[in-house]
């Protein structure tokens, strides 16, 4: 008898609720099969993402097993509340030249840097200088090098050349 058609008699009740009762059985076995299954699925789901958060900046895996994607940057300010580098607002510090360097090395172009003229600029009138001063650090005491940039026209074509 299927259990949606009337039952005529108290015999066919009784054979109705026992079928019931024996599909409420079975699927209560299944719902906890279901349960567990889904549990265990859980805790592995949960282990796969702690796995998958994992680089080298948070766990003891090398570097090399980072890959080839780079981390993302992290927005706006670090545990201090303020970016790395120089603060807005900050006053800037500049290197100022020495007036009196201990070596002074002239770079002067030998030869116009004109495309069609490349004449000899050995006697040309100086353009302009600008002025670079490094900072070479022997065993004990600095020594300022000044290197001159001196800029030539050309007394030809009176293109100016500059030094490399």
């Amino acid at each position: 008898m299927h259990p949606d058609s009337r039952p005529d008699s108290i015999e066919q009740l009784v054979v109705v609720v026992a079928q019931l009762q024996a599909e409420v059985q079975r699927l209560r076995a299944d719902n906890e099969q279901v349960r567990a299954e889904n549990a265990v699925l859980r805790a592995e789901n949960a282990d796969l993402r702690r796995r998958l958060g994992m680089n080298s900046s948070n766990s003891s895996v090398p570097p090399s097993s980072d890959g080839l994607v780079r981390p993302r940057a992290q927005a706006g300010a670090k545990a201090g509340g303020r970016r790395r580098g120089k603060q807005p607002g900050a006053s800037g510090l500049t290197l100022r030249l020495a007036e009196d360097p201990d070596r002074v090395v002239q770079h002067r172009p030998q030869r116009c840097a004109g495309l069609s003229c490349g004449a000899d600029l050995g006697d040309g009138r100086e353009y302009g200088r600008q002025r670079r001063q490094v900072l070479e650090l022997p065993d004990r005491r600095p020594v300022v090098v000044e290197h001159q940039l001196i800029s030539v026209e050309c007394g030809e074509c009176g293109q100016v050349s500059e030094p490399a």
